[in-house]
């Protein structure tokens, strides 16, 4: 069972048929957690995320790892 934290942030995850093909997004957002894992792998800091993006939260970055280690463990 996941704790409610975790719970909580993955509720930040969105997925809609029609926006960025289906692929999971922030808070409904057209930002894909493909697209901040990508950008933070590449070097990107956080707070230079939040500054190119304002539309996103200190909390999403929190959202995004919560899917990406809920999306390893299913693949394990």
């Amino acid at each position: 069972m996941k704790p409610a934290l975790t719970s909580n942030l993955l509720e930040r995850i969105t997925i809609e048929p029609d926006k960025r093909s289906g692929q999971p997004c922030i808070r409904g957002l057209r930002i894909t957690v493909k697209d901040v894992l990508d950008y933070l792998a590449s070097g990107m800091s956080v707070d230079e995320m939040l500054d190119e993006f304002p539309d996103l939260e200190r909390d999403d970055f929190a959202a995004v790892y919560a899917y990406a280690a809920d999306a390893v463990g299913k693949a394990a």
